[in-house]
């Protein structure tokens, strides 16, 4: 709508400072023409709003204007007050500016919306980690974060699984993701990937690097999520399940005379598969491979054996 589109470029001016018309369009998904006409809309409403010529020109806001946060919709004021996770922020020892920054923007918002922004902040509320999970400790996530922000290096021990498991890095920091209540720390040269709890011994440094321009945090995150369940998932089980049950990333074939149904499921290892199997107890039967089917018949087995005798051995 022509309003929000309004809304846009001012807070694109106010944020970013001069921009050509060029830039507006591409950036609002709209031809030049448009801009201009949403140019001299804003002018006619009052909008200290002036352009330069030349090559250096382009369209600003008059020094110090600002304006009200008026131009957000009640989803948009739900969507800010959700963004704000309190848990992550205050671990990145953010928690008091990003407290400060949601007064001061509902300060900004007119009653109507701060009504809806206080009804989001009332009824939801954002816990990252996973149940049975403890909260992983990382002590250096601020200089971490530190680090990322103003693009310094910095040299980290940091363990791992293989050996020799404790080891240094230099590390360049492009960006943090939170994923289930743990921190990981993408960094250069590589890029790579290292969880920060598993960070030993950090040393800040003043040497600066420089973020590649094509670098994309959320797109190498899925990519590297995508090639991390290639390299887990390198093998297949045919299992049957009982009615109700749903096995994650399973592919399920048919449903059988009785209500089972059959499926294809990618794992891990079969030591793995076994465990994860294990755990859904009658409502599941592995069919293929050979080798595991077998190693959940043995320890089937050998769980009767020992239960059969708890009795007797109770009794002693």
């Amino acid at each position: 709508m022509k309003a929000g589109r309004l809304v846009s470029i001012l807070l694109l001016l106010q944020t970013r400072g001069r921009m050509t018309a060029a830039q507006l369009a591409e950036e609002l998904e709209v031809s030049v023409r448009t801009v201009y006409r949403d140019v001299e809309a804003l002018g006619a409403a009052g909008v200290p709003l002036y352009g330069d010529a030349g090559h250096a020109g382009g369209y600003r806001l008059l020094d110090g204007y600002r304006t009200r946060l008026t131009g957000l919709t009640p989803e948009e004021a739900e969507a800010l007050f959700l963004a704000g996770a309190p848990g992550p922020a205050a671990e990145l020892g953010l928690g008091a500016v990003l407290a400060a920054a949601q007064l001061k923007v509902r300060a900004a918002l007119p009653a109507e919306l701060r009504a809806h922004a206080d009804r989001i902040s009332g009824r939801f509320h954002l816990d990252t980690p996973g149940w049975y999970a403890q909260a992983e400790q990382a002590p250096y996530l601020p200089q971490v974060a530190e680090a990322v922000w103003n693009g310094r290096v910095v040299t980290v021990v940091y363990r791992r699984w293989a050996e020799p498991t404790d080891v240094e890095r230099r590390l360049e920091p492009y960006g943090l993701v939170l994923k289930a209540g743990r921190w990981y720390v993408v960094a250069g040269p590589g890029p790579r990937t290292f969880r920060v709890d598993q960070i030993l011994e950090l040393t800040s440094s003043d040497e600066e690097f420089t973020r590649p321009e094509d670098f994309d945090l959320a797109a190498y995150w899925t990519a590297y999520q995508r090639d991390f369940y290639d390299r887990l998932y390198r093998g297949e089980a045919v299992v049957r399940v009982a009615p109700g049950v749903r096995l994650p990333r399973a592919v399920h074939d048919r449903v059988d005379a009785d209500g089972w149904t059959l499926a294809r499921v990618p794992i891990e290892s079969l030591g793995h598969a076994q465990g994860e199997f294990l755990r859904l107890g009658a409502d599941i039967e592995v069919l293929e491979p050979a080798e595991l089917r077998e190693r959940m018949a043995r320890t089937i087995a050998e769980l009767a054996e020992r239960y059969g005798n708890s009795t007797s051995r109770c009794g002693d």
